[in-house]
């Protein structure tokens, strides 16, 4: 495999596997380096990797399994669920606000998820992947995968609800 059709493998890739990289490793730096090296990485097995059924869910659980070596060195749990890049003129000051503090609301229950939680709820509502992907990324049979993520999804509307309910932040 040349240089080029590497490239043209990657490309369509990369943005997920950066997004998945910064939900994981939570600093924009940490997860470019991350995604860099996972390129580097499938780069150096660049003959391997066209023998992969799908070589997108390969490349995206090389990330993922990248980035939580990371955070185990680091000692560091602190998952991020949250899109940054949210922008519209249509919204008032206000209505920014208010929706600022519900996805910060909404982030504070995801880190408090188990993590096996918050990669699949990252994978499914939020990359939007098929629970056939989520299970070749996660090694996890759909059964298992659909119950982690109800799990994970009963637990953010209880919280959230909780927290309308009493007015608690």
């Amino acid at each position: 495999m040349n240089h080029q059709s590497f490239l043209r493998l990657i490309d369509p890739v990369k943005d997920k596997m950066f997004r998945l990289a910064l939900r994981l490793l939570v600093s924009k730096e940490a997860a470019e380096d991350a995604t860099q090296e996972v390129i580097l990485k499938l780069w150096n097995r660049k003959d391997k990797v066209k023998d992969y059924a799908n070589i997108e869910a390969f490349m995206i659980s090389v990330t993922k399994n990248y980035c939580l070596d990371q955070l185990k060195a680091r000692s560091n749990n602190n998952l991020r669920i949250i899109h940054t890049n949210y922008d519209s003129n249509e919204l008032s000051v206000h209505s920014k606000a208010e929706l600022s503090d519900e996805l910060d609301q909404i982030e504070r229950i995801v880190e408090m998820l188990p993590e096996q939680q918050k990669v699949i709820f990252q994978l499914r509502d939020i990359e939007e992947y098929d629970y056939s992907e989520i299970a070749e990324i996660t090694k996890m049979r759909e059964p298992a995968i659909r119950v982690t993520l109800s799990r994970a999804r009963k637990k953010i509307k209880e919280e959230l609800l909780k927290t309308h309910r009493y007015g608690i932040k």
